[in-house]
């Protein structure tokens, strides 16, 4: 029996492996979705920053250089949300993933036109009100994850929202290997997401700088900014962002100003002076940069090992 064959996110997503691509604002180009797709499993659009007319482009872009399913990953406060969720219904994007809010309002809309609806969560309530909302898949998100995050640990999280809810169950923030994913199934996931392991990869379009800062990074290479300010975010440690750090006690406005295009400085410039380079925890397991289909490949192998040896008992 092929491997996943039974698998409930392979069958609803029609992918070949439960593994999908986090939506990485800026960083989720639509190059690196390509890839993730071809690989087998799902490439998401990171839309987050995105206006509609920046989507488009996006979108027809991966149309054309796959005809394996992709996703498009919104942001819920975005303010030009509408007009994208409108957009990637008239353009029959197969995925769409909600994070930083309850998608309810757009749930019906794209689920008439026959797209799957994925939605991100931090805790149990919120992952209780998304499946009365009628999201297909509910994503958990632990602490662990670059970029915005809640408070609970993926280990402590899957768990508690596996036992909330009966829709399908994703786990995200940690995951980095065959290793951690098969972690993740033992807690109660269906399937996994990853975002900071593929920005280590040769498809990914962020700066050589950011590649570069996540190899050199160990497992307490990252912190939280955004604390004070009621927005936290996970970056990897580096002198501005102890600077933001410091002005979100000394200054809350003058620190907000310093997080503003900060991320996008980091992707595009890796300007280590004026940004903020989003990760997640685990950039200390990552030691290489690899093609995605290698990625990919070495990850599922890894996974079955992982398997093996838990049912043997080993």
């Amino acid at each position: 029996m092929r491997l996943f064959e039974k698998n409930i996110i392979c069958s609803l997503l029609n992918i070949r492996y439960p593994i999908i691509e986090g939506g990485m604002a800026w960083a989720g180009s639509p190059e690196l979705c390509v890839a993730v797709s071809e690989a087998g499993a799902l490439g998401t659009i990171g839309a987050g920053a995105m206006t509609p007319q920046e989507l488009n482009r996006a979108i027809d872009y991966v149309q054309a250089h796959t005809s394996k399913p992709f996703a498009v990953n919104f942001i819920v406060f975005s303010p030009f949300i509408d007009d994208l969720v409108h957009l990637a219904a008239e353009k029959k994007v197969p995925v769409c993933i909600f994070g930083a809010g309850n998608p309810q309002r757009h749930v019906l809309r794209l689920k008439a036109e026959g797209i799957r609806v994925l939605s991100v969560c931090s805790s149990p309530s919120l992952a209780i009100l998304l499946e009365r909302a009628g999201v297909d898949v509910i994503i958990g998100e632990g602490l662990e994850s670059g970029g915005h995050v809640g408070d609970v640990s993926t280990m402590t999280l899957i768990p508690a929202v596996r036992d909330s809810i009966c829709v399908p169950l994703i786990a995200a923030g940690g995951i980095v290997d065959g290793r951690t994913m098969a972690a993740a199934m033992c807690l109660g996931a269906d399937g996994v997401q990853m975002g900071t392991r593929f920005l280590c990869s040769v498809e990914s379009t962020v700066s050589e700088s950011f590649k570069q800062m996540i190899l050199k990074k160990d497992v307490r290479g990252t912190h939280l900014t955004g604390e004070k300010l009621g927005h936290p975010v996970r970056v990897l440690k580096t002198p501005f962002s102890k600077k933001v750090k410091r002005m979100e006690i000394e200054d809350p406005d003058q620190a907000e100003q310093m997080i503003l295009g900060s991320l996008k400085n980091a992707v595009l410039d890796g300007d280590i002076q004026n940004s903020s380079f989003m990760a997640g925890m685990a950039v200390g397991n990552i030691h290489d940069i690899l093609p995605v289909a290698d990625i990919v490949e070495q990850m599922i192998r890894d996974y079955e090992r992982m398997v093996r040896k838990v049912s043997s008992g080993e």
